[in-house]
């Protein structure tokens, strides 16, 4: 519901600011008006590439401005007009008029809706302002000059009835008009930037907990994390804003789909809201039922008033939930059985040791870069690998790659790499670590930085050797830039390392910080001596393999229905779910892998 609202709330605001223009120029047709309000919502969304932060400074003087200026025409149309509105802040006049008007009165909150849309974002805003402020900006300034705004125009119609559909730009003075207009028109705009941000973060954490399909997700902003931009959702949004202007008959029927969408989202933070106090806050159970019911009793009236609206617009944004709806559970479903699958069947290690060190294949020149979303264990795609060729490379080397929620990761802190099996298997784990800033940009020296750091581990894996009885090592790259030259310089000689690193001893499922000696023990030089011949040797392989090739292998396990599965499931899975898993992104894209360099090893997984 909050992304139709992204989608209603560009089209309503911009066709409003874009009737003022009618207004004043009575002969203009209702087709220039949706022309100019297609025109503005194109230039909206063409400039969210370049961020919120770049223009985000103006938002709050154009609102305030905004505000003022609509309280101020509310007093002026009081005094002008008809002063006598102010009596209905007694609440006596709500009696009277559900009194009078019965079910008719009843169906018409559908329509004052509108008065109160905008609320259900103040705790989409507590994300980035505090408590106080929103709390201070709604009691001093919002909620008084939306009463004078509604009050003035109430008052204007008790003198112009017959100008109840443009009320609000008829009521405005005619020496203020054209400024009016502007300032309504920006003030419109950074409404609808609002909602589309909102949209983006809404995306971004579904694609946090595998709810929707990759999306390239632009950060633009170095300060604040949840300004983001996602360009494939950019343009959908836009697409669907330009057929939701064009195509309605008129703006009541915008209107009554915005409305739907802001009920909703209403009823579901309420609900929310219940769920936190009693979680998360553990308030006393009469004050949580006091909230909800106060609060359930005012949005389920106007939610029943709604549904009397769901044939005349309404319907819009429920299509549209159920639109988006149906993707993310199809793709959350997919994923979820796919990894399911990988984790279940995973190779175990005394099945990689029982094939020896040619893994009971012939081991060709060259290395291996296979790709895997699991951080430990041999994924089942290797197996089905050499299960099904006759020959596998020297040196293996497993990826994972995962996305932290940091601005970006140090060059030296990108890679953690560990050895799989004994050294004469040449199996490796490298998991490649990147912040939401690092992947902008096609990573052109992946293959060179993730070698500089196996060749660096095997430096400090023989270095290491004899100060522990564990066979498996692990390296954090914390180190500094002179530790690092240091040792990717070191030709093996055993000459002493002036700077250390923090290293890691890693089990098979966890990795447990140690720090390395600060003074290089008599241990330490002694494992450098034994062992220097063996490293040399080691770096040596390495250094040929690499020359003699490197092929990134990226395993694809295609979901497929059951013959015996229902028709529905079929679609789902096998036409749906295979759609969105085509147009996501993959790591070969992501780092620039050429096409001569990739191969692609498929199986077939049965849900």
């Amino acid at each position: 519901m909050v992304i139709g609202d992204g989608i209603l709330t560009p089209a309503i605001s911009v066709l409003s600011a874009a009737g003022g223009i009618k207004v004043d120029h009575p002969s203009m047709s209702n087709g220039v008006v949706v022309v100019v309000a297609v025109v503005i919502l194109v230039g909206l969304f063409s400039l969210q590439h370049y961020g919120t932060d770049k223009v985000s400074w103006l938002f709050a003087p154009i609102v305030l401005v905004w505000f003022l200026v609509i309280g101020g025409i509310g007093i002026y149309n009081i005094w002008k007009y008809d002063s006598s509105v102010l009596k209905a802040f007694s609440p006596v006049y709500i009696y009277r008029y559900f009194r009078r008007g019965g079910k008719d009165g009843w169906t018409s909150l559908g329509g004052i809706m509108l008065s109160i849309t905008g609320t259900e974002a103040l705790f989409a805003d507590l994300s980035h302002f505090p408590v106080a402020a929103v709390q201070l900006a709604f009691t001093v300034v919002v909620f008084p000059c939306l009463l004078l705004a509604y009050s003035g125009q109430a008052a204007y119609l008790m003198s112009n009835r017959d100008h109840v559909v443009d009320a609000f730009y008829r009521s405005i003075p005619d020496s203020i008009y054209w400024p009016v207009f502007i300032i309504a028109t920006a003030a419109a705009i950074v409404a609808s930037q609002a909602t589309i941000t909102a949209t983006f973060s809404i995306i971004k954490q579904a694609l946090a907990l595998g709810c929707f399909p990759r999306v390239k997700v632009v950060h633009t902003s170095k300060k604040f994390l949840g300004q983001i931009y996602v360009p494939d959702i950019n343009w959908i949004l836009m697409i669907l804003c330009i057929a939701v202007t064009a195509g309605f008959k008129n703006q009541n029927q915008i209107g009554n789909a915005y409305g739907t969408a802001v009920v909703i989202v209403m009823l579901v933070t309420t609900l929310l809201m219940t769920l936190i106090m009693i979680l998360v806050w553990r308030c006393h159970w009469i004050l949580v039922l006091l909230f909800t019911g106060l609060s359930l009793v005012v949005e389920c009236t106007y939610f029943s008033a709604v549904l009397f609206k769901v044939d005349q617009g309404g319907w819009v944004p429920l299509v549209i939930a159920a639109a988006f709806l149906l993707i993310m559970y199809v793709w959350h479903y997919g994923t979820l059985k796919r990894y399911e699958f990988e984790m279940h069947s995973k190779v175990s290690m005394a099945w990689i040791l029982g094939l020896g060190p040619s893994l009971g294949l012939v081991r060709v020149p060259g290395i291996g870069l296979v790709y895997t979303e699991l951080a430990s264990g041999v994924p089942h795609i290797f197996s089905h690998f050499i299960t099904n060729l006759p020959a596998i490379h020297s040196v293996v080397v497993f990826v994972c790659v995962k996305y932290l929620p940091v601005y970006t990761v140090p060059e030296e802190e990108r890679f953690l790499v560990k050895r799989i099996g004994p050294k004469n298997f040449h199996m490796f784990r490298c998991v490649a670590r990147y912040g939401y800033k690092d992947l902008h940009k096609k990573d052109d020296e992946f293959e060179k930085k993730l070698f500089d750091s196996l060749f660096l581990f095997v430096r400090l894996e023989s270095m290491m050797e004899g100060c522990s009885d564990s066979d498996e090592y692990s390296l954090y790259g914390q180190q500094t830039e002179r530790s690092r030259e240091g040792l990717l310089n070191n030709n093996g000689n055993g000459n002493t390392i002036t700077s250390y690193a923090d290293t890691t001893i890693s089990s098979v499922d966890s990795i447990v910080p140690v720090k390395s000696p600060m003074q290089g023990s008599m241990t330490v030089r002694s494992s450098e001596h034994v062992s220097s011949q063996t490293e040399t040797d080691e770096l040596e392989f390495l250094n040929s393999c690499r020359d003699a090739g490197v092929v990134h292998i990226l395993g694809n396990t295609v979901v497929r229905a059951r013959r015996e599965s229902r028709f529905y499931k079929k679609i789902a899975i096998d036409y749906v779910y295979a759609f969105l898993r085509k147009i996501c992104r993959e790591h070969s894209v992501i780092f620039n892998v050429p096409h001569e360099s990739l191969l692609n090893v498929g199986q077939v997984f049965y849900v």
